[in-house]
């Protein structure tokens, strides 16, 4: 990770003495407060199209590479198209910035949210947001509900698990660092170690090659990959959420960002007018119910 510029630090420092100086800014708000106007800095901290942003007048958005369906449509996060890009753009034009203002840039999963400077304004990735990654990075609201699902070769050994039980006994792989490898080994609790891998496609590739029984991913990126990439896949199942919450993917910040409560401020107000159901809807539709493994 690169130091932020010199220019960028003396912004940052200054705008954090004007917001001690006024004890307000776009720090979260007690909820009884929420809906109060904002005033003084906060109000020119979430103006719209000037935020503290890495450039002045552009908003610095990041993602993986190769960037997936259907999160993104044809490895092009700048086309709009795809359920992240969607709501990336959504994102920034409740923020001020319009589709010229947006700059894109790739960024490996597990850097979005591992310690260090960051040089994007926020990242959408399918990161799930966790306690233990909000030790390194900010999150905004989330921004999708998603649950986890088993892949399988039809006619596998792993094909007729019904149960968590029956999935105990078989060579299961996930990406690196994900909630899907989590599920894994927190939830399954396999008698065999996971087989982890750095990219979804080398997942895949594994469950093509018979080196792993099946593979865990979020729903969404299961329904794409049997339908189009291995077509003689199926998804077994899906898993229950885990605790009283549910999963949800957030948009990754640096940590202490002054950018954190505008954007989520942004995610929130797309929530509440139906946007993000939407784009969901649009993007998203066949990610409709599985089997529940329990």
């Amino acid at each position: 990770m690169h130091p932020a510029p010199r220019a960028l630090r003396r912004a940052v420092a200054a705008v954090t003495v004007a917001l001690l100086a006024t004890a307000v800014g776009c720090a979260p708000q007690p909820e009884e407060k929420a809906s109060a106007a904002p005033s003084g800095s906060a109000a020119k901290s979430c103006a719209k199209g000037k935020l503290a942003t890495r450039t002045a007048g552009k908003l610095t958005i990041a993602t993986d590479e190769p960037a997936y369906e259907p999160w993104f449509k044809d490895d092009k996060p700048a086309n709009g198209k795809g359920f992240e890009s969607a709501v990336a753009y959504a994102v920034a034009e409740q923020l001020g910035y319009d589709k010229s203002a947006v700059v894109w840039q790739s960024v490996p999963f597990n850097k979005a949210f591992a310690p260090g400077v960051k040089t994007f304004d926020f990242d959408i990735n399918q990161v799930s947001i966790s306690a233990e990654r909000k030790k390194a990075v900010d999150f905004s609201s989330g921004y999708y509900d998603v649950r986890q699902a088993v892949i399988a070769l039809k006619g596998g050994k792993a094909a007729q698990a019904k149960s968590i039980a029956d999935l105990k006994k078989l060579k299961l792989g996930a990406q690196v660092g994900t909630t899907s490898l989590d599920y894994i080994t927190d939830v399954v609790k396999p008698a065999q170690d996971a087989a982890v891998y750095a990219k979804n496609d080398q997942a895949k590739s594994a469950l093509k090659n018979g080196q792993v029984d099946a593979i865990v991913t979020d729903l969404p990126t299961a329904f794409y990959i049997t339908a189009a990439e291995v077509t003689n896949a199926k998804i077994v199942g899906q898993f229950e959420n885990q605790g009283g919450t549910p999963e949800q993917f957030g948009l990754v910040l640096d940590k202490g960002s002054a950018l954190t409560s505008c954007v989520s401020g942004a995610v929130d107000a797309l929530r509440k007018d139906g946007t993000l159901a939407g784009i969901e809807k649009q993007w998203l539709s066949d990610a409709v119910d599985a089997p529940v493994l329990k």
